[in-house]
């Protein structure tokens, strides 16, 4: 078992999250109630992505690894419940079909 994150691991994960959110664009309508959810959805990515490279930028890659992960779990919601248009990207985002 394996009880430690290494800088290239956490590395390409926040590669593959990076590239997810220069991804995202917002598809619900300016107006709508999800709109407001797409909003929020994208802020929480945001602010975990940010929080990742603090961590990773502090040594503290097991805190920087779960950040990244919340960050790209806020993304892939949004994606597969269709607040978020990412261009049928199956490969960055965990599509329903």
């Amino acid at each position: 078992m394996r009880d430690t994150i290494s800088k290239e691991h956490l590395d390409r994960y926040l590669s593959i999250t990076k590239r997810a959110l220069e991804k995202v664009t917002i598809s619900a309508p300016e107006r709508s109630f999800n709109r407001k959810l797409a909003d929020s959805f994208l802020e929480m990515a945001r602010t975990y992505f940010s929080d990742a490279k603090h961590f990773a930028e502090q040594g503290d890659y097991v805190n920087a690894f779960a950040s990244v992960n919340y960050a790209h779990g806020w993304l892939d919601c949004g994606a597969r419940i269709g607040l978020f248009d990412v261009g049928q990207d199956d490969q960055l985002f965990t599509l329903y079909e």
